[in-house]
């Protein structure tokens, strides 16, 4: 057995060709959230099991959005096996991923401390960031019945 082809000497990084689309979104995003970085603090349980940090948590919501992916349950599964995926949410190939659960206990904290909000704030500052961002915190604030659902044509 050829024990070379057990380990990859490519990283992540590398895998992600320097066009793809998700390197400017991702830029944009990180630009976003480093700002909001404060107030993620507030995010996070007292006490309990260490949890998944809240920029991780938006990223795969942010991915969710962009790819039409139906359900967390599904999310976590691409998460999972999906290398640009992990890339843009800053995992490594090893990091385990959580648990589908995990975006519903941790979605009202996260509406709570505002972060679609600010996202959405922060978005119209830039313009090719900002339809992906209002379209991603309508979604999140959707799910948490802060907004209606959209009236169907």
């Amino acid at each position: 057995m050829n024990q070379g082809a057990l380990f990859s000497y490519v990283s992540i990084e590398e895998r992600v060709p320097p066009t793809h689309p998700l390197r400017r979104v991702r830029t944009l995003l990180d630009e976003a959230l480093d700002s909001m970085s404060r107030g993620f603090d507030h995010v996070s349980a007292e006490g309990g099991r260490e949890s998944v940090a809240p920029e991780r948590l938006v990223r795969a919501l942010v991915l969710q959005v962009l790819y039409s992916i139906r359900s967390e349950r599904l999310l976590c599964e691409q998460l999972d096996y999906n290398l640009l995926f992990r890339w843009f949410v800053g995992l490594s190939m090893d990091d385990r991923i959580w648990d589908h659960s995990t975006f519903t206990k941790n979605r009202n904290r996260l509406i709570e401390a505002g972060v679609a909000r600010q996202l959405r704030v922060r978005g119209y500052r830039s313009a090719g960031f900002m339809t992906m961002l209002t379209i991603g915190c309508h979604s999140l604030l959707r799910v948490a019945k802060l907004l209606p659902d959209p009236v169907p044509t």
